[in-house]
């Protein structure tokens, strides 16, 4: 099983960045996919989750609007589209599928300053 997040980096306050998490070894199309995200010093929060067929999503409050979630079966590839970065969505970002267990991807860092 594989999960590898991609698409992380340095951004300026009100920019955008979109992640990606290519998964394999594992039904994806069964999956619920989540995205966690740890800043340091803090413990590792959910960010956002979408359910195996895409139809329903949830965000953390203090992404709502600015964030979205979405999945690709086909390609077995999860998203999630960042807007209107602030400083405060610093953090290390992870993607993680839930079959009968969980699965964790390596992370990316996301980076945002002026």
């Amino acid at each position: 099983v594989q999960l590898v997040e991609s698409g992380g980096g340095l951004v300026q306050p009100g920019g955008s960045l979109r992640l990606s998490c290519a998964a394999s070894g594992f039904t994806f199309s069964s999956a619920a996919m989540s995205w966690y995200r740890q800043a340091p010093g803090k413990e590792r929060e959910l960010v956002a989750a979408i359910n195996s067929a895409g139809g329903s999503t949830n965000y953390a409050n203090s992404v709502k609007g600015r964030f979205t979630i979405s999945r690709d079966n086909a390609k077995n590839t999860v998203y999630l589209q960042m807007n209107s970065l602030k400083p405060e969505d610093t953090a290390v970002y992870y993607c993680r599928a839930i079959t009968f267990t969980h699965y964790w991807g390596q992370g990316t860092q996301v980076t945002v300053s002026s």
